[in-house]
């Protein structure tokens, strides 16, 4: 893809029904391969738990800790503005590249400098080598930051899906090379460097653009002014997101923190996965409607109502069967972490819809606003951990539930005051779902603890079995409890309707297009008299 014509205005505009076709398309696309990364990872997490101690992961954890901020400088600031600008030229892309650059040199020299105060800080000569080792992936993130954002903006998603897919196969096939070698940590840090290096390789070949030289170019100081915003309150929520890491290995060990580690990952699965990739296309798409408040409030409520539908049936789920998940999928000499990982799937499903409100500071340009609620994010979270640290890591897990039921509404309250999008509409669009997995959780417990054959079962048999009734007997429960509170299947059918322009081609019949498509008129006219009508949609 060559994103700039010959006057080096940016090529591939999309509008209306194409840009619509186009973000589902995205987001269809991100989401699958998010599923298959998330099977990549399951599988790496099976075998090398196998292959590596648990403080093997402990001790990389405590460096990553720190690398993945710096990493993502760019990342999270440069992509964003790119992708909410309305306007963009080759030669204002390119300053930002050596910007960007610059940065990434500077981080990752400073970052092996500074091993050595790690390993003081945790008590751990390890640190120290591995932050070494680590600190090339800062440089080799940098190099392909403004060529991603150039392909999300042109809504390539499909290929930059396909460099992540690539990397994260090769970061894990090296790592368990390595591991079956008996590199210990190592492997793990070797695999961290494939990971970007991948990623930068299929980035440079795909988008066809070279960086010009920098110069005095105008929109350059405002583009690195939203970047810093973003990238501060992206700071905020780093710490805010690890600063638990930070506690747990502190107080306790690196055997601790990597049972920690383990319950965290599965408890993030669901925003890293399914959130993550998918914002770029939700701002990409919002971006283009900041000026149209019903048009914004109707894409919006769309897909907050599809993250809650998923969200609260994850979060019912796992919570019932992560222990025996996390003990079938690590083996029984991670149990530790089964135990943890309990207090963590309440905060599933509120989670998936905290971070939502992300997309509405930045969709409309005031990365500012974000930051300032980073600030009172990151006091309520940090106060909640040091309160649960003394019941050990599960009384950090409970308090990582706890901050997002008592943040969400006032996050979004606050996100949603510029443009007049009060709380109102998001609270009816999500209770329904709330209050049906709550239904589904608690009658699949009761039901499964009268089968005392079932609870008592051993082993991975036993596991396996108690996860598969669970999860059926769960799901079963939730769309029937979804289906009577909606009083019919919408719900269903706005998912559905999603399918065809999620999969890339003309995969499905005619036949099934035709039958999503029956209601669309009637939900798009009734979705946008809300939006107009409804007291409530306008704020409070």
């Amino acid at each position: 893809m060559k994103p700039f014509d010959e006057k080096g205005a940016f090529r591939p505009v999309q509008q209306g029904d194409e840009l619509r076709r186009l973000a589902v398309r995205g987001a269809g696309v991100t989401v699958l391969s998010q599923g298959l990364a998330i099977v990549i990872q399951m599988v790496a997490t099976v075998v090398l738990a196998r292959l590596l101690a648990p403080s093997d992961f402990g001790v990389v954890t405590m460096v990553t800790t720190f690398s993945l901020l710096l990493g993502s400088f760019g990342l999270n600031g440069f992509t964003e503005g790119v992708l909410q600008r309305d306007e963009i030229d080759d030669s204002l892309v390119s300053n930002l590249f050596w910007i960007n650059i610059g940065v990434g040199i500077l981080f990752s020299i400073g970052f092996a400098a500074a091993g050595s105060v790690l390993a003081r800080f945790y008590g751990n000569p390890h640190v120290a080598h591995v932050a070494l080792g680590i600190s090339p992936t800062i440089f080799l993130m940098s190099t392909s930051v403004l060529h991603l954002a150039l392909l999300k903006r042109a809504m390539c998603f499909s290929l930059v899906s396909a460099f992540d897919l690539c990397g994260r196969f090769i970061s894990v096939g090296v790592s368990i090379l390595l591991g079956y070698a008996g590199w210990g940590y190592w492997a793990l840090v070797v695999g961290a460097i494939a990971l970007p290096l991948t990623v930068a390789i299929g980035a440079w070949t795909q988008c066809r653009w070279i960086p010009s030289l920098p110069g005095r170019t105008a929109g350059t100081g405002s583009m690195v002014r939203f970047a810093i915003n973003t990238y501060a309150r992206y700071t905020l929520n780093y710490f805010t997101r690890n600063i638990d890491n930070l506690l747990v290995g502190w107080r306790f060990n690196a055997q601790a923190l990597g049972f920690y580690k383990k319950a965290y990952d599965l408890f993030a699965l669901s925003a890293s996965q399914l959130l993550s990739p998918v914002a770029p296309v939700a701002i990409a798409t919002l971006s283009r409607f900041h000026r149209d408040p019903i048009q914004y409030r109707r894409y919006f409520l769309g897909g907050f109502s599809i993250l809650a539908f998923i969200g609260m049936w994850a979060s019912a789920d796992l919570t019932l069967i992560g222990k025996d998940l996390i003990r079938l999928l690590l083996g029984p000499a991670w149990g530790e972490a089964g135990r943890v990982f309990t207090f963590f799937g309440p905060g599933i499903g509120p989670m998936l819809l905290y971070n939502a409100h992300g997309f509405i500071h930045l969709s409309i340009g005031r990365a500012d606003r974000g930051f300032r609620w980073g600030l009172v994010e990151f006091t309520v979270t940090s106060l909640l951990f040091l309160l649960g640290l003394r019941w050990g890591p599960a009384g950090v897990a409970a308090a990582w539930t706890a901050s997002f039921w008592i943040l969400a509404i006032p996050a979004f309250w606050y996100a949603g005051r510029p443009i007049q999008f009060g709380v109102g509409p998001l609270v009816a669009s999500v209770w329904k779902y709330l209050l049906a997995a709550l239904l589904a959780g608690g009658v699949s417990a009761g039901v499964i603890r009268e089968i005392p054959s079932l609870v008592t079962a051993s082993g991975s048999a036993g596991a396996a079995a108690r996860i598969a009734m669970i999860s059926l007997l769960s799901g079963i429960l939730y769309l029937a409890a979804v289906i009577l509170l909606h009083g019919g299947y919408a719900p269903i059918r706005q998912i559905t309707r999603l399918l065809p322009d999620m999969v890339p081609g003309d995969r499905f019949p005619s036949w099934f297009r035709a039958v999503v498509a029956t209601d669309e008129t009637s939900a798009r006219a009734s979705i946008t008299l809300t939006a107009e009508e409804n007291p409530a949609s306008r704020g409070r």
